[in-house]
Formats: structure tokens, sequence, C-alpha cells
């Protein structure tokens, strides 16, 4: 779903970018006073999965795609703050060497897959984890971080003159789908630490 040059507007563009900043900037400040030493080789380690995993890309509509995102992934295993800033890191990235999501878009795809995807299914998944087992949780919040992340492009280009109506179904309907296999590689990925190193991995929840 990463975003290229020209489909979102000026108006749209510039503040999801200020948006990007600032929250990376919280987040940085977050994780330079929680990180915990034995994770930033972790931190490595989970970018170059996400960065290899994201660049398996499919053609959605005019301009974008689709793709796994690993946002609650990350999110689990580092906590959401330094998971932000890694899946920034991934994405700036593939911006600048393999031109994979737009220079002026790149605010925006923060914003939908480091800060609304990461964040959004961090928090879902802490709910979700009060009622329900923790693979149906992690696999709820992994599925619906990506539909979330869809949904805002759609808005987006709705926002930049863009029908709606044709982006809403599209975007979504597609990523429900690959959601499916976002929530199964997320659960799987977090058990196989666990057993490798439930030092990283904390304890079940």
């Amino acid at each position: 779903m990463h975003i290229p040059d020209g489909l979102l507007a000026p108006e749209v563009w510039l503040p999801l970018a200020g948006v990007a900043a600032a929250g990376c900037a919280l987040a940085a400040r977050r994780t330079a006073s929680t990180l915990d030493d034995r994770r930033v080789p972790l931190m490595g380690v989970l970018g170059a999965f996400v960065f290899a995993a994201q660049m398996v890309n499919f053609p959605v509509g005019p301009g974008t795609s689709g793709h796994l995102a690993g946002g609650v992934l990350l999110a689990a295993l580092l906590g959401p703050a330094a998971a932000a800033l890694v899946m920034a890191c991934v994405l700036v990235l593939q911006c600048l060497l393999f031109a994979d999501g737009g220079l002026t878009a790149l605010g925006a795809n923060v914003v939908n897959l480091a800060l609304l995807a990461v964040y959004g299914g961090h928090l879902l998944r802490r709910v979700l984890l009060r009622v329900l087992p923790e693979s149906a949780a992690t696999f709820l919040a992994a599925w619906a971080s990506v539909v979330t992340a869809a949904a805002a492009v759609a808005l987006e280009a709705a926002a930049s003159g863009h029908r709606l109506e044709a982006w809403l179904p599209l975007m979504v309907g597609v990523h429900a789908v690959v959601g499916l296999g976002e929530g199964a590689i997320t659960v799987a990925a977090l058990r196989a630490v666990r057993v490798a190193r439930p030092d990283l991995a904390g304890r079940p929840a």
C-alpha cells in the first residue's frame, strides 16, 4: 500500500509529512528512554524481515500496491515506539533506494504504516488480550492493522480528489484478504521467537 508521487495533493501530503515527523520524533524520544539493550539487535533483524516482506508487492489500484505490513509483529516484540521507528526506517529505505513509495508521499506512508498500523494494532491487541487467547488477539489485531492502513490510503486519495467509492472498496477488500496472511504470519513468528528466545518475546500474555 505504498503511495507513489502524484497520487496525493499537496494539501494532503504536506500536513501528513508534518504528522509523520512529529510522530517519529516522539517515538524516538520514547525509545531512547525505554529500549532494552538486548532488543537493539532484534530491531535490525526484524527491520530486515519487514523490509523483505514489504518488497513483495502486487498491484491494487492505479498507482498503489498491496503487501504485508508487519506492524503488530514489531510492536509485540519491540514495543510500539521502537516498532514505529523501525517501520519508518524501512519505509525511508524503500523510498530512497527502490522508489517503492513516492518521496512526496513518504509522510503519508509513514503515518499509515508506522503510526496507524503499529500503534493502532498494538492498542487493539492489548484490548483483545483481555477477552481472547493470545493467538486470536494477535491475529485479529494484525488483520485490523492492515485493513486500517489500507482504508487510510483510500481516505487520503479521496481527500486528494479521487473517488472514494472506487478506492475504499478496492483497498479494503484486497487488504482484508492480505490481512489473513498478515495475521497468520504474525502469530507464527511470535511463537517461533518465543520458542527460540523467550527472553526477547516475553511470557505469553
